[in-house]
C-alpha cells in the first residue's frame, strides 16, 4: 500500500491531493494499486482522464486534481498450461519459490506467447487463473530471459498482494551472482544513479536520463581473474527497476559477460550465451505468517563451468 493518505471517492475516481507534483501514471499505479506500466497502458489507451479531460502519463499533478480511469475489463485468460519442468525450491498453500533457467521467459510477451514460465506455473498449479494480472497470473517480480535463479510466484491474490508490497517498499533481499568484464580498482562499489529508457533506443534502459527512476546497487569482489580480466561479483539491488543491475554495472565499467545488450563483447576471448548473472539469494516475509523466509539457488551449470574455465585459467583449478 502507498505511504501516503489517499482519499478516493467511489468507482475508479480518485483525489490527487496527496500526490501534487507527481507524474499522473506514478501517482495513479499507487492510487488504482496497479503496475506504473499498467498505468500507462490506461493512460495511452484513453481510459483515464485528468479533470474530466485528456491526459499524458508525464503530467504533473497539482492540488485538487481529480482523476477518473475506466479500464476495460480483464479479458478471459487463454493462456495453455504447459509441462515445463520446474525446479521448486518451496511450496505452500500460499506460495512458491523456483529456480528458473536461463533462456526461459517469465510471462508470455510478443513473440513469446508459449513456453513461458506463466505456461509452466498453470501446468502446475491450477487455480492461478487472473491472480496478478491476465497474463502474469502469480507473478509477483520478473528476472530478465537470461537470468536464472530464485523467484517467488503467489498463489492466491492476498498472497499477491502482500509480496507485491514487500517489493514496493524494498523490503526484499535479493544477493545476484555476477561474472563481469574489467578490474575495479576497489573490493566494493555501489551506484545510485537514476535509470529510464535511452534516449535514443526505448528497448534498452540508460542512466543517461533526465526522467529516471530512483535505482540504488551495491556490490563486492568475491573472486579477481587478473589472467581474463574478469571479476565474480555479489551483487545486492534494494531497488527493482528493470535491467537494473546490468545497466549500472555497465556504466560502471563493469559490464556483465555475455551481455551483448549492455556489454558490447567485441570479440572477447572469453565468450557466454547470456548475460552472466544468477539470483542466489532471495529473502522476504511470508505472507501469512509473517515469518522471514530465505531461500538460496544453486549456481546454473553454464555459470558452474565458466567459473571453473576461470580459475583454471589463473591455475587455481
Amino acid at each position: 500500500m502507498p505511504d501516503t493518505e489517499i482519499s478516493s471517492i467511489p468507482g475508479r475516481h480518485f483525489k490527487a491531493s496527496a500526490h501534487a507534483g507527481q507524474r499522473l501514471d506514478a501517482a495513479l499505479a499507487l492510487l488504482a494499486g496497479v503496475s506504473r506500466a499498467e498505468s500507462q497502458r490506461w493512460i495511452s489507451g484513453g481510459y483515464v482522464r485528468l479533470n474530466a479531460h485528456p491526459c499524458r502519463a508525464s503530467q504533473r499533478l497539482r492540488e485538487g486534481d481529480e482523476i477518473e480511469a475506466t479500464p476495460p475489463a480483464a479479458e478471459p485468460l487463454e493462456l495453455v498450461p504447459e509441462p515445463i519442468p520446474l525446479t521448486v525450491l518451496y511450496e505452500d498453500e500460499d506460495l512458491l519459490v523456483i529456480d528458473k533457467p536461463a533462456g526461459l521467459v517469465v510471462h508470455p510477451a510478443p513473440g513469446h506467447a508459449r513456453g513461458t514460465l506463466v505456461n509452466a506455473l498453470l501446468h502446475h498449479c491450477t487455480d492461478l487463473a487472473g491472480i496478478g494480472g491476465v497474463l502474469r497470473p502469480g507473478i509477483v517480480h520478473r528476472l530478465d530471459r537470461g537470468t536464472s535463479g530464485a523467484l517467488v510466484v503467489a498463489k492466491h491474490d492476498a498472497a499477491h498482494h502482500a509480496l507485491s508490497a514487500q517489493f514496493r517498499v524494498h523490503a526484499i533481499e535479493r544477493v545476484y551472482w555476477a561474472i563481469a568484464r574489467g578490474l575495479p580498482r576497489g573490493e566494493s562499489g555501489f551506484s545510485d544513479r537514476a535509470l529510464g529508457r535511452h534516449p535514443r533506443d526505448r528497448k534498452r534502459m540508460s542512466v543517461r536520463t533526465r526522467t529516471g527512476r530512483q535505482a540504488h546497487t551495491t556490490w563486492r569482489v568475491l573472486r579477481r581473474y587478473p589472467s581474463s580480466r574478469c571479476v565474480w561479483l555479489e551483487v545486492s539491488p534494494t531497488t527493482g527497476r528493470t535491467h537494473q543491475i546490468r545497466v549500472h554495472l555497465a556504466a560502471a565499467g563493469l559490464p556483465l559477460l555475455g551481455d551483448s545488450v549492455y556489454g558490447r563483447e567485441r570479440g572477447h576471448a572469453l565468450a557466454f550465451g547470456r548475460p552472466a548473472l544468477h539470483a542466489v539469494t532471495l529473502g522476504f516475509r511470508h505472507p501469512r505468517s509473517g515469518e522471514w523466509l530465505r531461500f538460496t539457488a544453486p549456481l546454473s551449470g553454464d555459470l558452474e563451468a565458466l567459473i571453473l574455465r576461470l580459475d583454471q585459467q589463473e591455475g587455481r583449478a
